[in-house]
């Protein structure tokens, strides 16, 4: 009995301390995740009635779809079933997609071999075939332009989240920093519009110090801010007109469209600003699990949304000329300014989150080819999503100064970021609807609801932003756009490569033929090739080998490549095997890296490099006589390979061995530590002595010295191309090339141990 009872008391503690953990994570995701939506009861009723309020009624049915919106979007959509869909904890546009691609061959760049689906965060369901995710997966992979399509709107989705990195903190902190002026009447617009500035500024210059060391303020700021908009929600009903909470009825949605005629529905432009930051949510969700998020959201930041919102209607009904500082105006004089210090401090935290997501959807983009290289630095040992990138860093600032200068007014800035957050709204739609399908196969009947409620709202809002489009509008279209061709020609430059890489690779004969020597004179030392292919010769080599009269007496093709998956174990990356017979003493390295890790961060890349070289060679004396190149057939391969790992009595060698033998051009992973010791092989010979000598000769020639040999490959369109590519391939393509880092300073390659080999090649 007693024992029972321990149990019982063992299993309410466990209960408690997660319980406690939870909410711990729900208090910190206030400060991350939801920064940017609890900023916008600063500016939504100014920009919902631009010029002024005719009726009081208005007010009623516009906090009535204020209502509606915050529930149907950021609380049914995104909260519980958005948020599902994430990649192993990672959101946004990029996970969604990396997700589609581990579910379908629809990855535009085809460098993914079948190893890559054994790796522990490679995730994925298989379906019947005659099921309606088998036949929307036929579907994707019939035709290139539906890829394309796909890709398309996912970097549209991506564009329209950048903007959002320059629109938030420009609304945000003009915003904030309008409290002056409410205090000061005689101020001019100019004196706020230099306050902004000069705290952007100061914002996007303190970016490169992370947020690790001051990030532990940001969720405290955000609770404050929850409660005190919740407060001062609450304070206003109850003085001014508590009759607002009528709007809870969507009677007053349908009274509000008829009244108002087309203003009416223009005025949704405003009222989208009330879910702004729902995207900038999803996009955040790394570092906390979906329960917390849900949690924080319905205990703490709808409601006091709910709340603020109520407090500002029941405010301007009795004060219809004080819409364009509501929230200021509403706020009671006795704590009018620590409220104004906790909005500016709330505005920079929003503005920081939505900073922070930008950087990391950049490097997703980086990751998958979509972007040019650029300078990533990790700002956190804790925490490896927390990252900086300079060179966007500042553009970011400048475009944010131009916006916030230029424009000068909520209104038009107000404009602009509903068209960008309607847009990347869509976006996501689409792509959830393949994963309904394809990763959650879900009944038809579920997608159709979720698409068509979806479809529903944000469509309305679409038409909404579109009259606003010149008054402020296209700024987020002409920013996407900008960056959409910079991504888009970017991508399809690498394509372009890596198609001419595997076209023009050289075959396992003419290596066989060249001899031991390779018909060169041998000199000691290490080649590391660098190559973007996993599997064949590149032809780099063969323009290397017949220009120059030497090559190293250890070559090693190195393939750095990046997969669908949000990172790749540091056991699993490393992928090593060897190309023709041994005496040619030619290797292939592919690291494989997801989309959140960084290359950079491995500071020691060559010397796992070599170790897993090593590894590779101790391994392999297990399976003498066993080749591992790419003249043998997958079937006589895998035979050979089994025989070869049996002993003379039919019993493995070793029960624990994890080895992979793939297809025509197969890898071995090596995936744990072991020594082959005494091991016999099927011939009855030891294979101490070759493993011995092998490691003795790759280790002699490492110390030789260890040369870097990359592919300088210059792309041009052919003669008779269309002028509209020779733009795309010759000017733009060629100029981010020229801008972007060189593939030396990522791999981290010392000067003095560089080789850069140039070819041309014609698209």
């Amino acid at each position: 009995m007693d024992e029972e009872a321990g149990r019982l008391r063992n299993m309410y503690r466990e209960k408690k301390f997660s319980a406690v953990l939870l909410l711990r994570l729900a208090f910190q995701s206030l400060g991350v995740v939801y920064g940017d939506l609890g900023t916008s009861p600063l500016y939504v009723f100014y920009n919902t009635f631009p010029h002024g309020i005719k009726d009081p009624e208005d007010v009623v049915g516009a906090l009535s779809l204020i209502i509606y919106s915050l529930t149907l979007i950021p609380l049914l959509k995104y909260i519980f079933v958005v948020c599902r869909a994430n990649d192993n904890g990672q959101g946004g546009t990029f996970a969604l997609y990396s997700l589609l691609c581990r579910h379908a061959k629809i990855n535009t760049i085809p460098n993914q071999h079948r190893t890559d689906e054994d790796l522990t965060t490679y995730s994925r369901t298989t379906f019947h075939e005659h099921s309606y995710a088998a036949k929307t997966k036929r579907w994707l992979e019939g035709h290139a332009s539906r890829k394309n399509m796909l890709l398309i709107l996912v970097l549209v989705g991506t564009c329209m989240l950048i903007g959002d990195g320059i629109l938030t903190p420009a609304i945000s902190v003009l915003s904030a920093a309008g409290g002056i002026k409410v205090d000061h009447p005689g101020m001019s617009n100019e004196i706020v519009v230099l306050v902004a500035v000069v705290i952007l500024v100061g914002l996007f210059s303190m970016q490169h110090y992370g947020t690790d060391r001051v990030g532990w303020l940001f969720a405290p700021i955000v609770l404050l801010w929850f409660l005190v908009i919740g407060g001062i929600g609450i304070f206003n009903i109850w003085k001014y007109d508590s009759s607002v909470l009528k709007a809870f009825s969507p009677v007053y949605i349908y009274r509000y469209f008829n009244r108002g005629g087309r203003d009416g529905w223009t005025s949704l432009g405003g009222i989208m600003l009330s879910i702004t930051g729902t995207e900038a949510l999803f996009a955040d969700l790394a570092h906390f699990p979906v329960s917390a998020v849900q949690l924080a959201f319905t205990v703490v930041v709808f409601p006091c949304l709910l709340l603020a919102y109520s407090g500002q209607a029941a405010y301007l009904v009795k004060n219809k000329e004080h819409v364009v500082d509501a929230f200021y105006r509403s706020i009671p004089d006795s704590i009018y300014w620590p409220v104004f210090i906790v909005a500016t401090a709330a505005a920079i935290v929003a503005s920081q989150a939505t900073i922070s997501a930008t950087f990391s959807i950049i490097k997703q983009a980086l990751a998958l080819g979509c972007f040019p290289r650029v300078k990533v630095v990790h700002t956190s040992k804790k925490f490896l999503g927390q990252i900086y990138i300079p060179d966007i860093n500042w553009v970011l600032m400048v475009l944010c100064i131009a916006v916030t200068a230029g424009f000068k007014n909520q209104s038009q800035i107000g404009n602009a970021y509903g068209t960008a957050v309607v847009i990347v709204m869509l976006a996501t739609t689409f792509l959830m609807i393949l994963i309904m399908l394809l990763v959650w196969r879900c009944h038809w009947l579920l997608v159709l609801i979720f698409t068509g409620l979806s479809l529903a709202v944000e469509c309305t809002y679409f038409s909404a932003v579109l009259f606003k489009v010149d008054q402020g509008g296209w700024v987020p279209l002409v920013i996407a756009a900008a960056f959409l061709i910079i991504m888009y020609v970017w991508h399809y430059g690498t394509v372009k490569r890596y198609e001419f890489e595997m076209h023009s690779k050289v075959s396992m004969a003419w290596i066989l033929g060249l001899g031991p020597s390779l018909g060169l004179v041998r000199v000691p030392g290490v080649g590391l090739v660098y190559t973007e292919l996993a599997s064949g010769v590149p032809h780099i080599f063969s323009h290397f080998i017949t220009n120059l009269p030497a090559i190293h007496s250890v070559v090693v093709f190195v393939c750095v490549k990046y997969l669908p998956v949000y990172t790749v174990p540091e056991e699993e990356r490393f992928l090593v095997k060897r190309i023709g017979p041994k005496n040619f003493h030619m290797f292939r390295c592919v690291a494989r890296y997801g989309y959140k890790d960084l290359h950079k961060k491995d500071d020691d890349f060559e010397k796992k490099l070599f170790d897993n070289l090593f590894m590779f060679v101790r391994l392999e004396s297990m399976m003498e006589g066993c080749s591992d190149s790419d003249e043998y057939s997958l079937y006589g391969q895998t035979e050979q390979s089994r025989d070869c790992l049996l002993n003379d009595n039919g019993n493995t060698n070793s029960s624990n061995l994890d080895l992979t033998i793939s297809s025509v051009d197969s890898i071995v992973p090596v995936k744990s530590p072991l020594h082959a010791g005494n091991t016999v092989t099927s011939s009855g010979h030891t294979s101490n002595q070759t493993e011995a000598d092998e490691l003795e000769f790759v280790n002699n020639c490492r110390s030789a010295g260890v040369v870097h040999i990359l592919g300088n490959t210059v792309v041009r369109a052919r003669r008779d191309s269309r002028f509209y590519k020779k733009i795309a391939v010759d000017y733009i393509y060629a100029f981010l090339r020229k801008i972007c880092r060189e593939n030396s300073v990522i791999f981290n390659v010392p000067h003095e141990s560089l080789l850069n080999v140039g070819q041309i090649f014609y698209v």
